[in-house]
């Protein structure tokens, strides 16, 4: 059963005549459009396809299944071609994503639309939870397009190297590998700054003694990888090493806990075990772990809060860490599969501490 055929099903169940599609990795999802500004209006034996006319002619050949509706008609908008085509089907009850839908849309919505929008929350996302053997094939390329881009990128880590420099030829690299050209934003920096968990690569050149943390992927046919490794320029102090052994320690505990049926908040316990009883316990994070497919954060999560159950073929991130303030901090990410036996890693990157 494809996407499209379960969303269908849970429309059945639910009672839903349609449902609204308007989240971008969502549309394709269901419909294997690569483009933008497309939504799509699904009922139970019609689909259509809704767009403007930047868009129709790749709409036409990578969506021959559906109905190819220009939304940018004079005087219309969306929620009037909306209307247009719950009248054609006599559709009475609408699904939505509640968590994506804007003020602007609502309100056309309801301004021309007669049926009842019913909210939903994470329908499609759920679908996406588990990957297809195709969305497996392209994660495994594109984890293995950022691994080898780690191989790259570390002869150019040096003293005097800017953040931003190093970060412009991380996604060469990748690029150059074989990943999609659309930009996917990373995470490099250094030093101090390494504490920052979404710290923005700046200005500040590498010095002596400083780590480097490298959180970056790449897409490949619009799959996407997430990896996180800490090198050392130059060599590791005593802290140092002992905060990267740590961090070590916990990613391989978490990755042994994975498995079909147990839940995130369990595996984030298992990766408390190494610094329970040491002064780094306050520097943990309390999400270490998220799907990845079309989007970079989706279901299913690791947490201190995640009562989801893990499945055969989730893709997921383990990604604990320790962040000292003002002194600086350690990720090590793994990308892997969820699999009858455990966890497959899909980084072939060293969880060894690098000194160059």
């Amino acid at each position: 059963m494809n996407r499209l055929e379960q969303l269908r099903t849970y429309m059945e169940e639910q009672g839903l005549d349609a449902f609204y599609v308007a989240k971008p990795a969502n549309v394709r999802c269901i419909s294997g459009y690569t483009g933008e500004d497309s939504y799509l209006f699904i009922t139970k034996g019609e689909q259509f396809f809704i767009t403007d006319p930047r868009y129709t002619e790749q709409a036409a050949y990578e969506c021959p299944e559906y109905e190819i509706v220009n939304w940018r008609r004079a005087g219309y908008t969306i929620g009037k071609t909306l209307a247009e085509c719950a009248e054609k089907q006599q559709i009475r009850t609408i699904g939505f994503e509640e968590d994506h839908l804007t003020f602007g849309t609502w309100r056309s919505i309801q301004e021309a639309v007669k049926a009842e929008m019913v909210p939903t929350l994470n329908v499609i996302e759920k679908l996406r939870a588990v990957k297809t053997p195709e969305e497996l094939k392209n994660l495994r390329i594109s984890c293995d397009i950022a691994s080898r881009a780690f191989d790259k990128i570390l002869k150019d880590i040096r003293v005097g190297v800017t953040e931003k420099e190093l970060a412009s030829r991380l996604s060469h690299y990748m690029v150059m590998e074989g990943a999609d050209t659309k930009p996917y934003g990373g995470i490099l920096i250094s030093g101090a700054r390494t504490s920052l968990l979404h710290g923005i690569p700046g200005e500040k050149a590498i010095e002596y003694g400083d780590f480097v943390l490298m959180d970056y992927g790449c897409q490949y046919k619009g799959y996407l990888s997430d990896m996180t490794r800490t090198v050392v320029v130059g060599r590791a102090d005593a802290k140092q090493r002992e905060v990267y052994d740590l961090c070590r320690q916990m990613t391989e505990d978490t990755e042994k806990a994975v498995k079909p049926g147990v839940t995130g908040t369990s595996c984030y316990e298992a990766s408390l075990e190494a610094i329970k009883d040491t002064e780094y316990l306050p520097y943990n994070y309390t999400g270490i772990g998220h799907g990845v497919g079309l989007f970079v954060h989706e279901l299913p999560n690791i947490g201190a809060r995640c009562d989801n159950i893990l499945e055969e073929n989730n893709i997921l991130t383990v990604e604990p860490g320790i962040y000292i303030p003002g002194w600086g901090g350690v990720r090590i990410e793994d990308q892997g599969i969820v699999t009858a036996e455990g966890y497959e890693n899909l980084i072939s990157a060293t969880h060894e501490l690098i000194e160059l």
